[in-house]
Protein backbone atom coordinates (compact mmCIF):
# COMPACT_ATOMS: atom_id res chain seq x y z
CA UNK A 1 0.00 0.00 0.00
CA UNK A 2 1.02 3.65 -0.83
CA UNK A 3 2.72 5.40 1.80
CA UNK A 4 1.25 8.31 3.11
CA UNK A 5 2.67 12.11 2.22
CA UNK A 6 2.61 14.47 4.72
CA UNK A 7 1.42 17.93 3.47
CA UNK A 8 4.08 19.79 4.98
CA UNK A 9 7.09 22.22 3.87
CA UNK A 10 9.58 23.37 5.85
CA UNK A 11 10.57 26.91 4.60
CA UNK A 12 13.47 27.16 6.70
CA UNK A 13 15.58 26.11 9.66
CA UNK A 14 17.46 27.88 12.48
CA UNK A 15 21.21 27.80 12.51
CA UNK A 16 21.94 27.35 15.69
CA UNK A 17 19.02 25.66 17.21
CA UNK A 18 16.17 22.61 15.73
CA UNK A 19 13.74 25.88 15.27
CA UNK A 20 12.09 25.30 11.80
CA UNK A 21 9.14 27.36 10.21
CA UNK A 22 7.20 25.52 7.85
CA UNK A 23 3.70 25.13 6.34
CA UNK A 24 0.89 22.49 7.52
CA UNK A 25 -2.05 22.36 4.60
CA UNK A 26 -5.12 20.69 5.52
CA UNK A 27 -8.63 20.76 3.61
CA UNK A 28 -9.12 23.61 4.87
CA UNK A 29 -6.22 25.76 4.29
CA UNK A 30 -2.69 26.84 5.79
CA UNK A 31 -1.34 26.83 9.17
CA UNK A 32 2.11 28.18 9.52
CA UNK A 33 4.16 27.11 11.65
CA UNK A 34 5.91 27.22 14.41
CA UNK A 35 1.70 28.12 15.52
CA UNK A 36 -0.36 28.40 18.64
CA UNK A 37 -3.29 26.93 18.46
CA UNK A 38 -6.80 28.25 20.89
CA UNK A 39 -8.80 25.57 22.76
CA UNK A 40 -12.18 24.87 21.60
CA UNK A 41 -12.88 22.08 23.38
CA UNK A 42 -16.36 21.91 23.39
CA UNK A 43 -16.57 23.66 19.75
CA UNK A 44 -16.40 27.02 21.66
CA UNK A 45 -13.02 28.95 23.05
CA UNK A 46 -14.51 30.12 26.10
CA UNK A 47 -15.91 33.86 26.27
CA UNK A 48 -15.08 33.75 22.43
CA UNK A 49 -16.79 33.83 18.92
CA UNK A 50 -15.44 33.10 15.82
CA UNK A 51 -15.07 36.62 14.47
CA UNK A 52 -13.45 36.82 17.68
CA UNK A 53 -10.80 34.14 16.71
CA UNK A 54 -10.14 35.64 13.19
CA UNK A 55 -9.53 38.78 14.21
CA UNK A 56 -6.60 37.70 16.13
CA UNK A 57 -5.34 35.48 13.47
CA UNK A 58 -5.84 32.09 14.41
CA UNK A 59 -5.21 29.26 11.96
CA UNK A 60 -6.46 25.88 13.83
CA UNK A 61 -8.21 25.32 16.38
CA UNK A 62 -8.23 22.37 18.95
CA UNK A 63 -11.50 20.72 19.43
CA UNK A 64 -11.76 17.25 22.21
CA UNK A 65 -13.14 14.15 20.65
CA UNK A 66 -14.56 13.45 24.04
CA UNK A 67 -16.14 16.41 25.15
CA UNK A 68 -17.90 16.51 21.67
CA UNK A 69 -19.05 12.32 21.59
CA UNK A 70 -20.80 12.80 24.86
CA UNK A 71 -22.18 16.53 24.16
CA UNK A 72 -23.96 17.33 21.28
CA UNK A 73 -22.99 13.71 20.28
CA UNK A 74 -20.86 12.82 17.01
CA UNK A 75 -24.02 11.46 14.93
CA UNK A 76 -25.72 14.69 15.63
CA UNK A 77 -22.53 16.57 14.45
CA UNK A 78 -22.58 14.35 11.31
CA UNK A 79 -26.35 15.66 10.65
CA UNK A 80 -25.65 18.86 11.31
CA UNK A 81 -22.74 19.18 8.53
CA UNK A 82 -19.68 18.85 10.54
CA UNK A 83 -17.93 20.62 13.27
CA UNK A 84 -16.49 23.60 10.95
CA UNK A 85 -20.38 23.94 10.10
CA UNK A 86 -21.57 24.18 12.96
CA UNK A 87 -19.36 26.84 14.91
CA UNK A 88 -18.85 28.33 11.59
CA UNK A 89 -15.23 27.42 11.70
CA UNK A 90 -13.48 27.81 7.90
CA UNK A 91 -10.31 27.31 9.31
CA UNK A 92 -8.17 23.89 10.34
CA UNK A 93 -9.47 22.39 13.26
CA UNK A 94 -7.48 19.44 15.30
CA UNK A 95 -9.43 17.07 17.58
CA UNK A 96 -7.27 15.59 20.68
CA UNK A 97 -8.64 11.51 20.87
CA UNK A 98 -9.49 12.49 24.57
CA UNK A 99 -7.01 10.10 26.16
CA UNK A 100 -6.24 13.03 28.51
CA UNK A 101 -9.85 13.58 29.27
CA UNK A 102 -10.45 10.10 30.02
CA UNK A 103 -7.06 9.83 32.32
CA UNK A 104 -8.45 12.58 34.62
CA UNK A 105 -12.02 10.72 34.74
CA UNK A 106 -9.36 7.87 36.41
CA UNK A 107 -11.94 6.93 38.93
CA UNK A 108 -14.54 6.42 36.03
CA UNK A 109 -12.93 4.21 33.88
CA UNK A 110 -11.00 0.87 33.23
CA UNK A 111 -8.38 0.29 30.74
CA UNK A 112 -8.15 -2.89 28.68
CA UNK A 113 -6.17 -4.35 25.52
CA UNK A 114 -9.56 -3.52 23.44
CA UNK A 115 -10.02 0.20 24.79
CA UNK A 116 -11.49 2.25 27.74
CA UNK A 117 -14.68 1.99 29.42
CA UNK A 118 -16.05 4.74 31.07
CA UNK A 119 -18.88 6.71 32.93
CA UNK A 120 -19.73 9.94 31.21
CA UNK A 121 -19.12 12.66 33.57
CA UNK A 122 -22.49 14.33 32.53
CA UNK A 123 -25.16 11.58 33.76
CA UNK A 124 -23.05 8.39 34.36
CA UNK A 125 -24.35 6.38 30.94
CA UNK A 126 -21.29 3.50 30.25
CA UNK A 127 -19.33 4.14 26.93
CA UNK A 128 -16.43 2.40 25.11
CA UNK A 129 -13.40 3.94 23.14
CA UNK A 130 -11.15 1.68 21.01
CA UNK A 131 -9.05 3.22 18.40
CA UNK A 132 -11.32 2.24 15.70
CA UNK A 133 -14.41 4.01 17.69
CA UNK A 134 -12.16 7.35 18.09
CA UNK A 135 -11.48 7.11 14.40
CA UNK A 136 -14.94 6.89 13.44
CA UNK A 137 -15.84 9.72 16.32
CA UNK A 138 -13.18 11.95 14.48
CA UNK A 139 -14.30 10.83 10.71
CA UNK A 140 -18.20 12.17 12.23
CA UNK A 141 -16.99 15.51 13.79
CA UNK A 142 -15.16 16.27 10.70
CA UNK A 143 -11.87 17.74 11.98
CA UNK A 144 -8.95 18.31 9.57
CA UNK A 145 -6.48 17.00 11.90
CA UNK A 146 -7.16 13.18 13.50
CA UNK A 147 -5.18 11.86 16.69
CA UNK A 148 -4.86 8.07 17.52
CA UNK A 149 -6.45 6.90 21.32
CA UNK A 150 -3.44 6.55 23.84
CA UNK A 151 -3.17 6.03 27.35
CA UNK A 152 -1.54 9.04 29.66
CA UNK A 153 -0.42 8.17 33.03
CA UNK A 154 0.89 10.31 35.93
CA UNK A 155 4.80 11.02 35.87
CA UNK A 156 4.99 9.75 39.57
CA UNK A 157 3.77 6.51 38.43
CA UNK A 158 6.33 3.20 38.51
CA UNK A 159 8.09 2.83 35.67
CA UNK A 160 7.01 -0.69 34.53
CA UNK A 161 3.59 0.94 34.75
CA UNK A 162 4.35 3.06 32.33
CA UNK A 163 6.15 0.90 30.25
CA UNK A 164 2.79 -1.08 30.36
CA UNK A 165 0.53 2.36 29.56
CA UNK A 166 3.11 2.97 26.64
CA UNK A 167 2.93 -1.15 25.19
CA UNK A 168 -1.09 -0.18 25.02
CA UNK A 169 -0.52 3.24 23.15
CA UNK A 170 1.97 1.36 20.60
CA UNK A 171 -0.22 -1.24 19.88
CA UNK A 172 -3.53 1.17 19.90
CA UNK A 173 -1.94 3.60 17.08
CA UNK A 174 -0.39 0.80 15.06
CA UNK A 175 -4.61 -0.56 15.19
CA UNK A 176 -5.63 3.43 14.17
CA UNK A 177 -3.18 3.85 11.73
CA UNK A 178 -4.75 0.64 9.69
CA UNK A 179 -7.98 1.69 10.29
CA UNK A 180 -7.67 5.66 9.25
CA UNK A 181 -6.81 3.76 6.18
CA UNK A 182 -10.07 1.92 6.03
CA UNK A 183 -11.93 5.01 6.52
CA UNK A 184 -10.11 6.82 4.30
CA UNK A 185 -9.07 4.69 1.34
CA UNK A 186 -8.21 7.44 -0.86
CA UNK A 187 -4.82 9.33 -0.45
CA UNK A 188 -5.86 12.42 -1.75
CA UNK A 189 -2.99 14.66 -1.35
CA UNK A 190 -1.33 15.97 -4.05
CA UNK A 191 1.95 18.36 -4.28
CA UNK A 192 2.39 20.73 -6.35
CA UNK A 193 5.31 22.25 -8.26
CA UNK A 194 5.93 25.27 -5.59
CA UNK A 195 6.31 23.31 -2.90
CA UNK A 196 2.72 23.65 -1.52
CA UNK A 197 -0.22 20.44 -1.30
CA UNK A 198 -3.78 20.25 -1.86
CA UNK A 199 -4.83 18.06 0.46
CA UNK A 200 -8.33 16.80 0.40
CA UNK A 201 -9.13 14.63 3.26
CA UNK A 202 -8.45 14.69 6.95
CA UNK A 203 -5.08 13.59 8.02
CA UNK A 204 -3.48 11.51 11.17
CA UNK A 205 -1.30 12.29 13.71
CA UNK A 206 0.34 9.50 16.07
CA UNK A 207 0.63 10.30 19.78
CA UNK A 208 3.99 9.78 21.22
CA UNK A 209 4.07 8.62 25.25
CA UNK A 210 6.74 7.74 27.57
CA UNK A 211 6.13 9.97 30.65
CA UNK A 212 9.96 11.90 31.57
CA UNK A 213 11.77 9.04 31.14
CA UNK A 214 14.49 9.85 28.42
CA UNK A 215 14.76 5.77 27.40
CA UNK A 216 10.96 5.84 27.09
CA UNK A 217 10.37 8.62 24.98
CA UNK A 218 13.16 7.13 22.66
CA UNK A 219 11.12 3.84 22.06
CA UNK A 220 8.17 5.39 21.53
CA UNK A 221 9.57 8.08 19.32
CA UNK A 222 11.54 5.06 17.15
CA UNK A 223 7.85 2.79 17.17
CA UNK A 224 5.61 5.98 15.62
CA UNK A 225 8.35 6.82 13.28
CA UNK A 226 7.95 3.25 11.43
CA UNK A 227 3.64 4.21 11.98
CA UNK A 228 2.11 5.29 8.64
CA UNK A 229 0.81 8.69 9.60
CA UNK A 230 0.97 12.98 8.78
CA UNK A 231 2.66 14.15 12.38
CA UNK A 232 2.73 13.05 15.51
CA UNK A 233 2.28 14.69 19.05
CA UNK A 234 4.22 14.40 21.87
CA UNK A 235 1.83 13.58 24.95
CA UNK A 236 1.83 13.05 28.25
CA UNK A 237 3.96 16.56 29.20
CA UNK A 238 3.13 19.89 30.87
CA UNK A 239 1.45 17.58 33.28
CA UNK A 240 3.16 18.86 36.32
CA UNK A 241 7.29 17.70 35.15
CA UNK A 242 9.92 20.77 35.91
CA UNK A 243 11.07 22.81 32.83
CA UNK A 244 13.95 20.84 32.81
CA UNK A 245 12.26 17.76 32.85
CA UNK A 246 10.13 18.36 29.77
CA UNK A 247 12.99 19.59 27.75
CA UNK A 248 15.16 16.20 28.37
CA UNK A 249 11.92 14.12 27.56
CA UNK A 250 11.41 16.48 23.59
CA UNK A 251 15.36 15.93 23.64
CA UNK A 252 14.61 12.73 23.72
CA UNK A 253 12.05 12.29 21.19
CA UNK A 254 13.00 14.66 18.18
CA UNK A 255 15.79 13.30 16.94
CA UNK A 256 14.05 9.91 16.25
CA UNK A 257 11.20 11.42 14.35
CA UNK A 258 11.10 12.26 10.37
CA UNK A 259 12.30 15.71 9.77
CA UNK A 260 9.82 16.07 6.63
CA UNK A 261 6.80 15.83 9.41
CA UNK A 262 4.90 18.12 11.73
CA UNK A 263 5.55 17.90 15.62
CA UNK A 264 3.04 19.04 18.05
CA UNK A 265 3.75 19.13 21.87
CA UNK A 266 0.07 19.16 23.17
CA UNK A 267 -1.38 21.42 26.17
CA UNK A 268 1.63 23.55 25.93
CA UNK A 269 1.10 27.52 26.36
CA UNK A 270 3.30 29.73 28.54
CA UNK A 271 6.02 32.09 26.34
CA UNK A 272 8.89 30.43 28.04
CA UNK A 273 7.41 26.47 27.62
CA UNK A 274 6.52 27.14 23.60
CA UNK A 275 9.95 28.80 23.36
CA UNK A 276 11.67 25.71 24.96
CA UNK A 277 10.30 23.37 22.62
CA UNK A 278 10.62 25.06 19.29
CA UNK A 279 14.29 25.65 19.83
CA UNK A 280 14.21 22.17 20.06
CA UNK A 281 12.38 21.13 17.33
CA UNK A 282 8.47 21.44 17.93
CA UNK A 283 6.12 22.97 15.60
CA UNK A 284 2.51 23.16 16.91
CA UNK A 285 1.36 24.00 20.51
CA UNK A 286 -1.93 24.54 22.28
CA UNK A 287 -3.35 25.21 25.58
CA UNK A 288 -6.65 26.61 27.52
CA UNK A 289 -4.12 28.54 29.86
CA UNK A 290 -3.78 31.92 27.94
CA UNK A 291 -8.18 31.99 28.43
CA UNK A 292 -8.17 30.22 31.87
CA UNK A 293 -5.75 32.97 33.24
CA UNK A 294 -7.82 35.65 31.31
CA UNK A 295 -10.97 34.70 33.53
CA UNK A 296 -8.23 35.42 36.81
CA UNK A 297 -7.32 38.56 35.52
CA UNK A 298 -3.98 38.04 34.13
CA UNK A 299 -2.60 39.34 30.65
CA UNK A 300 0.75 38.62 29.07
CA UNK A 301 2.32 41.29 27.37
CA UNK A 302 5.39 42.21 25.49
CA UNK A 303 6.97 44.00 29.40
CA UNK A 304 5.49 40.35 31.09
CA UNK A 305 2.90 39.68 33.11
CA UNK A 306 0.09 41.60 34.52
CA UNK A 307 -2.52 40.98 36.72
CA UNK A 308 -5.32 43.66 36.38
CA UNK A 309 -6.71 43.24 39.57
CA UNK A 310 -3.53 45.29 41.39
CA UNK A 311 -4.22 48.47 42.48
CA UNK A 312 -1.72 49.89 40.62
CA UNK A 313 -4.06 49.43 37.74
CA UNK A 314 -7.32 51.10 39.22
CA UNK A 315 -6.37 54.62 38.17
CA UNK A 316 -3.92 53.94 34.90
CA UNK A 317 -4.80 55.15 31.51
CA UNK A 318 -2.67 52.60 29.75
CA UNK A 319 -3.65 49.73 27.26
CA UNK A 320 -2.84 46.42 28.24
CA UNK A 321 0.38 46.43 26.38
CA UNK A 322 1.11 49.57 24.07
CA UNK A 323 3.06 46.96 21.82
CA UNK A 324 0.03 45.25 20.84
CA UNK A 325 -2.00 45.63 17.57
CA UNK A 326 -5.27 43.91 19.19
CA UNK A 327 -8.54 46.20 19.24
CA UNK A 328 -8.42 45.73 23.18
CA UNK A 329 -5.39 47.15 23.96
CA UNK A 330 -6.01 50.36 21.07
CA UNK A 331 -9.59 50.95 22.57
CA UNK A 332 -9.51 50.38 26.74
CA UNK A 333 -7.35 51.33 29.26
CA UNK A 334 -5.96 49.35 32.52
CA UNK A 335 -8.57 50.94 34.71
CA UNK A 336 -11.41 50.16 32.34
CA UNK A 337 -10.52 46.71 32.55
CA UNK A 338 -9.44 46.58 36.07
CA UNK A 339 -13.29 47.82 36.92
CA UNK A 340 -14.89 45.47 35.11
CA UNK A 341 -13.32 42.63 36.57
CA UNK A 342 -13.76 44.39 40.03
CA UNK A 343 -17.27 44.31 39.30
CA UNK A 344 -17.51 40.64 37.91
CA UNK A 345 -18.47 41.67 34.64
CA UNK A 346 -18.16 38.69 32.03
CA UNK A 347 -16.75 41.52 29.24
CA UNK A 348 -13.39 41.29 31.48
CA UNK A 349 -12.79 37.67 30.52
CA UNK A 350 -13.90 38.07 26.93
CA UNK A 351 -11.46 41.01 26.60
CA UNK A 352 -8.45 39.94 28.21
CA UNK A 353 -8.75 36.47 26.35
CA UNK A 354 -8.64 38.21 23.07
CA UNK A 355 -5.73 40.00 24.39
CA UNK A 356 -4.06 37.20 25.31
CA UNK A 357 -4.20 34.42 22.73
CA UNK A 358 -3.43 37.50 20.36
CA UNK A 359 -0.23 37.71 22.26
CA UNK A 360 0.69 34.00 21.72
CA UNK A 361 -0.33 34.36 18.29
CA UNK A 362 1.58 37.55 17.14
CA UNK A 363 4.69 35.87 19.45
CA UNK A 364 4.67 32.76 17.04
CA UNK A 365 4.37 35.20 14.41
CA UNK A 366 7.30 37.21 15.17
CA UNK A 367 9.40 33.87 16.29
CA UNK A 368 8.73 32.46 12.26
CA UNK A 369 10.16 35.90 10.76
CA UNK A 370 13.09 35.47 13.44
CA UNK A 371 13.67 31.52 11.90
CA UNK A 372 13.52 33.51 8.55
CA UNK A 373 16.33 35.72 9.42
CA UNK A 374 18.58 33.97 11.39
CA UNK A 375 17.51 35.99 15.08
CA UNK A 376 15.74 33.10 17.05
CA UNK A 377 17.79 32.58 19.54
CA UNK A 378 17.79 36.74 20.01
CA UNK A 379 13.93 36.60 20.19
CA UNK A 380 14.07 34.56 22.69
CA UNK A 381 16.37 35.65 25.35
CA UNK A 382 14.44 38.57 24.53
CA UNK A 383 10.85 37.10 25.38
CA UNK A 384 12.05 35.05 28.21
CA UNK A 385 13.51 37.80 29.95
CA UNK A 386 10.26 39.24 30.41
CA UNK A 387 8.72 35.82 32.21
CA UNK A 388 11.25 34.91 34.16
Amino acid sequence: MTKLISPFKILARDENSKARTGILYTKHGMVRTPVFMPVATQACVKALTEEDLNYVGAECLLSNTYHLYLRPGTEALKKLGGLHNFMRWNKSILTDSGGFQVHSLSHLRKITEDGIWFKSHHDGSKHFFSPESVIESEAAIGSDIWTCLDVLMPNSAHKADLRRALATTKLWAERAAAHYKKIVPEQNIQQNEDGSFSVGHSILFGIIQGSIYPDLREEAAKHMARQDVHGFCIGGLSVGETLQEMNTAVEATIPHLPEGKPRYLMGLGTPIEILECIERGVDMFDCVWPTRVARNGQAMTSEGKVNIKNNAHRLSEEPLDKNCDCWVCKRYTRAYLSHLYRAGELTSHRLISIHNIRFLIKTMERVRAAILDGTFRQLKKEIIEKYK
